[in-house]
């Protein structure tokens, strides 16, 4: 008798295993919410970019006229420009998607 008895439980412990692991399915990686660290290093690393893109083409055409710093002076600057509207791009792309998921929850509590 115990050992049905225990059998059982086995049983029912095992079905709320089950149970609990379907309900934990992982969210798909398109729907992970992104820190503001991750946020903060791809600006960062979107004006490094730029500079070090801009970098380059000045200092190579500088090597290829001879006009030393004059070319590398005006793509640093274009570089630096191109990053931060870069850096803004992606600050309106992030603000956009947090305004839908708010007003997409305010949809869902309205229907309630």
């Amino acid at each position: 008798m115990a050992g049905s008895d225990e059998a059982e439980r086995l049983k029912a412990l095992e079905a709320r295993i089950a149970a609990a692991k379907q309900a934990q399915t992982p969210k798909p990686h398109t729907e992970e919410h992104y820190s503001q660290a991750h946020l903060a290093w791809r600006m960062v690393i979107e004006l490094v970019a730029g500079l070090g893109i801009g970098f380059g083409i000045g200092f190579g055409l500088d090597a290829v006229f001879g006009t030393q710093p004059f070319l590398m002076v005006i793509f640093v600057i274009l570089g630096f420009i191109a990053g931060v509207k870069t850096m803004i791009r992606s600050a309106q792309e992030v603000q956009r998607k947090q305004i839908e998921a708010a007003d997409k929850a305010a949809q869902e509590r309205k229907e309630e």
